[in-house]
C-alpha cells in the first residue's frame, strides 16, 4: 500500500490519517502536540519527531493545520522536492495559489482540497473532498484520496477548491442564519425550536429547495423577471420580519444584509425582478 504521512492531528487531521490506515496504507504522523499522534502509533502508525521527517517518510503528504500561515511555518526547511503535498487547511483562493507556487518552487507537486464534510463523514458515503492544482499528481493518487471521501477534481487552478469550499459554506451559512432567525422567532411565543423546525421549518425549506435549479438557469441567462414573489413583495416581507422580530423582544436581525439588498433593488427600480436578480447586486 502507499506510504503516506499526515502533518497536523486535529479532529479532522485523525480522522483522515484513521481512515487511511483502516485502508492498510502505511501512515506517518505528526501533530505539533505530540501526544496526540500517541493512539495512531498504539495502532501501528509511525510517529515522526519533527514535520520534516514526516515529509521525508512518505511520497503523498496530506497537511491539515488552522491555516495556511501555519502550513508554510510548519514545513518550513523540510524537502519537499519529488513530494505530492495535498493542503486540505481551509482557506482563501489567493493563499491556496501562493502555497502551491512555493511548493513548486521546491520541486513538490501541490494539490489544494476543500473537505465538505465533518470528520465524522470520512470514510463514508456522502462526504466529498473538492480537488485543485495538479492534475498529474491528482490521477496518481485518486485512489488513496478516494478512500477518504468522494475525490472531484475541480481544475488545475489551485484556487478553484477553496473558492468553491468557501461558496457552499456560504450557502450553508446563510441556511443557518436563516434557521436561527426563524427558531428566535418562534421561540419568542413559546414555541419550541424542535417542534418548530421538525414540524413546519423543514418541511417548508425542503420545498423551497427545489426552486433552486431553476433560479440557477435563470442566473446563467440573465433572466431576471419571476412568476412568483417579486423584489418587491420580498422586501415586504423581510420589513416584517424585521419589524416583529423588534416588537417580539429580538435583538438581532440576521437577514438584515439581504433587506439592504433587496431595498436597494428596488430603489433601483427593480421591484419586478425576482430573487435570483440579487446576484447581479452582488
Amino acid at each position: 500500500m502507499t506510504k503516506i504521512s499526515i502533518v497536523g492531528l486535529g479532529l479532522m487531521g485523525t480522522a483522515l490519517a484513521e481512515t487511511l490506515m483502516n485502508a492498510g496504507h502505511d501512515l506517518t504522523v505528526w501533530n505539533r502536540t505530540a501526544a496526540k499522534a500517541d493512539a495512531l502509533a498504539a495502532r501501528g502508525a509511525v510517529k515522526a519527531e519533527t514535520a520534516a521527517e514526516a515529509v521525508a517518510a512518505s511520497p503523498l503528504v496530506i497537511v491539515v493545520t488552522f491555516d495556511y500561515a501555519s502550513v508554510e511555518s510548519t514545513l518550513k526547511g523540510a524537502d519537499l522536492g519529488g513530494k505530492v503535498l495535498v493542503n486540505l487547511t481551509s482557506g482563501r483562493p489567493a493563499e491556496a495559489r501562493r502555497t502551491a507556487e512555493w511548493v513548486r518552487g521546491q520541486g513538490g507537486e501541490y494539490l489544494d482540497g476543500g473537505i465538505m464534510a465533518v470528520p465524522q463523514m470520512i470514510g463514508q458515503p456522502g462526504a466529498l473532498i473538492l480537488y485543485s492544482g495538479s492534475r498529474t499528481a491528482f490521477d496518481r493518487y485518486e485512489g488513496e484520496l478516494g478512500a477518504l471521501a468522494e475525490a472531484r477534481f475541480m481544475g488545475t487552478d489551485p484556487g478553484v477548491a477553496p473558492l468553491l469550499d468557501l461558496a457552499m459554506l456560504t450557502g450553508m451559512y446563510g441556511q443557518i442564519a436563516g434557521m436561527m432567525q426563524g427558531v428566535a422567532l418562534a421561540r419568542s411565543e413559546g414555541m419550541s425550536a424542535a417542534d418548530f423546525t421538525h414540524n413546519l421549518l423543514m418541511p417548508w425549506l425542503r420545498a423551497m429547495l427545489e426552486l433552486m435549479p431553476g433560479w440557477a438557469e435563470e442566473i446563467d441567462a440573465k433572466s431576471w423577471g419571476t412568476d412568483v414573489a417579486n423584489l418587491g413583495v420580498n422586501g415586504v416581507a423581510l420589513r416584517m420580519i424585521e419589524q416583529a422580530g423588534r416588537e417580539q423582544g429580538l435583538e438581532r436581525n440576521l437577514l438584515a444584509p439581504l433587506k439592504e439588498v433587496v431595498d436597494k433593488r428596488v430603489a433601483d427600480g427593480n421591484a419586478d425582478h425576482g430573487l435570483q436578480s440579487l446576484v447581479e447586486e452582488l
